[in-house]
């Protein structure tokens, strides 16, 4: 009998841990264990019904570019794997193909510049002779194939030039190019930030003209940063940056010829060309479309350029009383019209305007938004998108007449679905997640949306995940007492107790137009607040007033007060829930990054009745050392607009910090700076309030490399727990 209870009670104690919820560590989190399989740098190929993909394997350092078909899923062969080439020893950054899509560029030891930009050691590689050449003797920027596939184009040293395959022959044909003077062809700080594009330079179809901007940086006011690294004294780095209010480059449009090496500068005066964000060549070769744009950002005229006399044609002209976004949606169609979304009547929708600026059709519409476009098939007639008809939170893909008949969802399930289209547009495979259900992907029919077959699916992770007994990310809408109908998600322990008081710790981001309430799977953070549940917290997230996806009108309603309706409605919604029983309201903190690290230290000032603590990482402080086109495109410029920078910039209103406060940030973060937090230390120090706070050297916007984010989670995890 002793021997049975024996017996029994070792197996308790060897089963205990199946039976207990295990605890998710800050070192799991950032050290990838729950990082989950993906088809990276996915493309669909364009003349035949192939798709490609980037397989790594990480261990190894190695990289291969296999070729898969659409209708079976089968791999047909691996075009290339850096184990056979010496050249590409550290791997595969980034790919694309030549448009007859016998060549490929390939670009592997990339250095990064900014956000999006980044210079690389690129190849070209001729798939069936299996050769792998070298583009230039060194790195480059954004290359091309021309059309004809016989040219390369890219960017040195902020001038263009192009390569002739055949002869090796390279023509430089631009000259001015000079660091902080001029660039050409290649974006300055503020476009590739905020225009969110680094090519400025783009082939026709017949591939003897390149249009391109030149950027003219001379009067921007300079920014300098110190990095510090290893030796006895920091390195200056300075660059072009225009705040709010001052100098913009002056930007220009340009065609050069490429067979009579000649450049023709565009006369764009009768369009108040203050900003050129987007050229794209029209399906006819001597036709360019360039978005121009005034400074206020709420006037954008598409005007057509005869690239031959080189005059330019107003086409279509779009105003709104406060801005417009811009987008990569513009396609041209076989005959030269085109298709253009616009949220002009309210709701983000697609359009169909002929080529003389005429609108044919209004497609979608609705009160709901349109996310992304993905074309249009010309067989069919049938246009596909993206689209959140099913819910603010979710994504679906949905195909429809180019008449605005006949429309189809394709997805089945409720969540985040995105897909990449066949060539023939007959199947399309699909990415879905949602906040249960790590990312699959699928192939479906683009008729009905029927499931052909499973590709890959992250069971293995839910597996993984078990033993920790993650809480839930529950969705609802939050109606504050003003009546905004705000979407929300709360994570509660999983042992929740609803007769218990648990502390409250709310996330959000909260910039115009953007979105963290959705139904996705999880991001690193979303295993930190599990995290944060697992020891007791309940955390919640609230979109707020000037957040994305639920309409202009919802989104734009900051325009002229980023900070005022934003700061309103996360103090409100903290007042909703702290009046839930299971919430002690004594006991609410709020943390946020960048535009959230902002909008964190603006509710501890101005919600110091209901803010206990609050994290703010990278935050701006001041809207005057913001940048021009972000700034202004919702504030207009600080001279036009006094009052609506200073009553909504936090340190103005440090007098007011009661709660405890942590601010966080990169010394080298080039986008917002370290003088916004050195200059609200020294207001707060002013105030005699105290606080925390941490600078990490030489990190920027992201602050991250090596062990950093596992040190910055870890600070800020013991501050919550100390001070919430």
């Amino acid at each position: 009998m002793n021997n049975i209870k024996i017996t029994f009670y070792l197996f308790l104690l060897s089963a205990a841990p199946l039976f207990a919820q295990q605890k998710i560590t800050l070192e799991e989190i950032w050290t990838g264990a729950f990082r989950t399989s993906s088809m990276d740098e996915l493309q669909a190929l364009k003349n035949t019904n192939h798709y490609t993909v980037l397989n790594t394997d990480r261990r190894a350092g190695a990289a291969q570019i296999d070729l898969y078909d659409f209708a079976t899923l089968q791999k047909v062969t691996t075009l290339i794997d850096s184990k056979n080439h010496q050249e590409l020893q550290r791997g595969i950054d980034s790919y694309t193909f030549s448009p007859d899509e016998k060549k490929l560029l390939i670009a592997t030891n990339s250095e990064p510049i900014y956000r999006h930009s980044f210079v690389a050691d690129f190849f070209v590689y001729d798939i069936a002779g299996k050769k792998l050449t070298s583009l230039a003797n060194e790195k480059v920027q954004e290359p091309t194939f021309s059309a004809d596939n016989s040219k390369v184009a890219y960017a040195y040293k902020n001038n263009l030039y192009v390569k002739d395959l055949a002869s090796g022959k390279v023509t430089q044909i631009t000259q001015d190019g000079s660091v902080n003077a001029v660039i050409n062809g290649i974006t300055d700080w503020v476009y590739e930030e905020e225009f969110a594009f680094v090519r400025a330079y783009d082939w026709n179809a017949a591939g003897d003209k390149i249009a391109f901007i030149r950027f003219d940086e001379t009067d921007v006011p300079q920014f300098t940063m110190e990095y510090y690294n290893q030796g006895l004294y920091p390195q200056p780095y300075t660059f072009k940056y225009p705040k709010a209010g001052e100098e913009n480059s002056k930007v220009s449009l340009h065609i050069y010829d490429v067979k009579n090496n000649t450049t023709k500068k565009i006369d764009l005066s009768a369009f108040n060309p203050y900003y050129l964000p987007r050229i794209k060549w029209t399906n006819n070769a001597q036709t360019l479309s360039v978005q121009v744009m005034n400074r206020h950002q709420n006037n954008l005229d598409l005007v057509f350029v005869d690239a031959n006399s080189g005059v330019a044609t107003g086409i279509l002209n779009e105003t709104d009383k406060a801005y417009i976004d811009i987008t990569d949606n513009l396609t041209f169609l076989n005959d030269n019209s085109f298709i253009w979304t616009s949220e002009k009547n309210g709701y983000n929708h697609i359009y169909h305007y002929g080529s003389n600026g005429k609108l044919i059709k209004q497609v979608t519409s609705g009160n709901w938004e349109v996310t992304a476009y993905y074309g249009f098939d010309k067989t069919s007639g049938n246009i596909f998108y993206q689209s959140v008809e099913n819910g603010s939170i979710n994504r679906d893909v949905y195909r429809i007449g180019i008449n605005g008949k006949n429309k189809v969802r394709l997805t089945p399930q409720t969540g985040t679905n995105n897909a990449t289209f066949s060539p023939k547009f007959d199947y399309f495979i699909n990415s879905y997640a949602s906040a249960a259900t790590p990312v699959s992907y699928a192939l479906h029919s683009s008729k009905d949306g029927r499931l052909v077959k499973e590709i890959l699916d992250n069971k293995a992770v839910l597996e993984k995940l078990k033993p920790y007994n993650l809480p839930k990310k529950e969705f609802t809408v939050i109606k504050t007492d003003k009546g905004h109908e705000l979407n929300a998600w709360i994570i509660k322990p999983a042992d929740f107790d609803p007769s218990k008081k648990y502390p409250l710790f709310m996330y959000q981001y909260s910039g115009p137009g953007s979105q963290q309430v959705n139904n996705d799977w999880n991001g690193y953070d979303d295993y930190w607040f599990m995290m944060l549940a697992q020891q007791g917290y309940i955390i919640a997230c609230v979109d707020g007033r000037g957040t994305g996806f639920k309409g202009a009108e919802f989104k734009k309603v900051t325009y002229k007060q980023l900070g005022k309706y934003e700061v309103e409605d996360q103090i409100d919604a903290a007042k909703v829930l702290g009046g839930y029983d299971y919430i002690d309201e004594s006991r609410i903190g709020i943390f946020g990054w960048s535009y959230g690290g902002f909008m964190s230290s603006n509710c501890l000032l101005k919600g110091n009745d209901v803010f206990k603590m609050a994290i703010a990482v990278a935050p701006v402080t001041n809207w005057r050392f913001y940048d021009t086109v972000y700034t202004e495109r919702y504030m207009q410029t600080p001279q036009e607009n006094p009052s609506g920078y200073d009553e909504n910039s936090p340190i103005n209103h440090v007098k007011k910090l009661k709660g405890a406060y942590l601010l966080v940030h990169g010394s080298a973060d080039d986008n917002v700076h370290l003088q916004n937090t050195m200059l609200m230390v020294e207001a707060l120090v002013q105030a005699n309030k105290q606080f925390d706070w941490a600078i990490y050297p030489d990190k920027n916007h992201g602050i991250y490399g090596g062990a950093t984010r596992l040190q910055l989670y870890t600070k800020m995890t013991n501050f919550i727990k100390e001070n919430l």
